[in-house]
């Protein structure tokens, strides 16, 4: 996890599986209730688009990363496209970034387990989650390996259960107050009752569905042979796509639209419905090994929250290494990664349970959808990086800029609605914070060379 040569023990299937496990979170389970909310049945169309823009962003960083393994990744292309000041502002934008949205996956994370163990106090639940994804980073990259693909696993035969379960549903053709075939028409008929606004609104939702891709490209240089990285991406992507889409269809046909609530993961709404508990209380997770409560919601947080926390040290300790933060943090040990840098990360985690507690829920959905933004902005540099670093065909032009278009018309449905709005603003706000800090360190590192 620390060494720039570090020797891959990957194959490209490992990587798509680790992809999947990175990738498959609370975004989908629970965030694709919002994305319906906004899009109606139309929902299919913006997540097939961020599927589009989600392979275009991987294409271009996984093509950065065959010609010029870095562990830095983007942050590094970053920084050898456009300066010193590319590489420190994108660091830090990430690295903050994903901190304000660990905060948030603790709190949905402790609000979960609250469900089945009401006695146990919220910031209780949140901190030994904290203390368990702490634990899988210390472990080093093979544990982290380890445990993303066990959890990717189980995360995946939740969803393909519920598509068989809903495809049964469908052809057995089973009857409560109104048939599948009734919500399957009633869907058909208003598919786009919620417009084209709806679609536009719903992108932003989608596109923190595919959240995570950027983890799967900070891992390449792990690969045997990095060559394999493109076919790698594909598969994940080709099959994490169908699952999505396949499974919000079936969702979609077994249940009308409206009765999909933001506080409930459609799949549960939709099976719910027709009285099988087994199966529903299975995909909400009711699952106690060694006295640990691990439902597929709690595996979907958790396991992305750790997925999050290696990215983070990661960049931190390149950060350091390249003097855009205290170059202690990198400072190795006898752990397997380095401690300073495992205490910072330890700090930040508290700092942001302490946030997510104390700061007003509607302030902190602000940040938290800052956050959101600040990921997709760190997406879009990847693709001005990519257009500046590589020799590209009129064809890869032409992808280069509809992901570009993508990103920008997702930002701009921020736009649309007051609690996004306000979160990007509040985004911007971070940018221009990060801005400042660029100039003044840039100014400082210019003029310490001069003395």
């Amino acid at each position: 996890m620390t060494s720039k040569t570090s020797k891959g023990r990957l194959s490209w299937w490992q990587l798509s599986l680790l992809g999947i496990g990175c990738t498959l979170g609370t975004g989908f389970f629970l965030g694709t209730s919002m994305a319906i909310h906004k899009s109606g049945p139309a929902v299919l169309i913006p997540f097939l688009l961020a599927a589009i823009a989600t392979y275009i962003v991987y294409d271009a960083l996984v093509k950065m990363s065959v010609d010029n393994p870095d562990k830095g990744s983007f942050r590094t292309y970053a920084k050898q496209a456009f300066g010193n000041w590319a590489g420190f502002s994108n660091g830090w934008i990430y690295l903050i970034s994903e901190m304000l949205i660990m905060g948030s996956q603790l709190t949905a994370l402790g609000i979960f387990t609250k469900l089945w163990f009401p006695t146990l106090p919220l910031w209780v639940a949140a901190s030994i989650y904290a203390a368990l994804g702490l634990a899988v980073i210390l472990m080093g990259m093979k544990g982290f390996e380890n445990f993303q693909n066990i959890f990717g696993a189980l995360k995946a035969a939740a969803v393909v259960m519920f598509i068989i379960v809903a495809v049964v549903l469908i052809i057995k053709g089973f009857n409560t107050e109104t048939t599948t075939l009734d919500a399957l028409h009633a869907n058909y008929e208003e598919f786009f009752s919620q417009g084209v606004k709806g679609i536009w609104l719903g992108l932003l939702y989608a596109f923190y569905a595919f959240g995570g891709i950027e983890v799967m490209g900070l891992m390449v240089i792990d690969l045997k042979n990095p060559q394999e990285a493109p076919k790698a991406g594909k598969v994940m992507l080709i099959a994490i796509t169908v699952i999505f889409l396949m499974a919000i269809m079936l969702a979609l046909a077994l249940v009308s639209w409206k009765d999909f609530t933001i506080e409930e993961s459609p799949f549960i709404t939709a099976l719910n419905g027709y009285h099988i508990p087994f199966f529903a209380d299975i995909f909400n997770g009711v699952l106690i090994i060694a006295d640990i409560f691990n439902g597929v919601l709690i595996i979907a947080g958790f396991s992305t929250m750790v997925a999050s926390l290696y990215a983070v040290i990661t960049i931190l300790i390149t950060l350091a290494e390249d003097h855009d933060a205290p170059t202690a943090l990198a400072k190795k040990g006898k752990m397997k990664v380095p401690f300073p840098a495992f205490l910072f990360l330890a700090s930040g985690l508290i700092i942001t349970i302490v946030i997510g507690f104390l700061m007003p829920e509607k302030i902190f959905e602000y940040l938290v959808t800052a956050a959101g933004l600040m990921l997709i902005y760190n997406w879009l540099f990847i693709l001005v990086t990519y257009m500046k670093l590589m020799k590209l065909s009129k064809w890869e032009y032409v992808k280069n800029g509809i992901g570009m278009l993508l990103i920008v018309v997702t930002v701009s449905g921020t736009l649309g609605e007051k609690t996004s709005r306000l979160g990007f603003f509040v985004s911007l706000l971070f940018i221009i914070i990060i801005g400042i800090a660029t100039w003044i360190v840039m100014k400082r590192q210019k003029h310490s060379k001069h003395v």
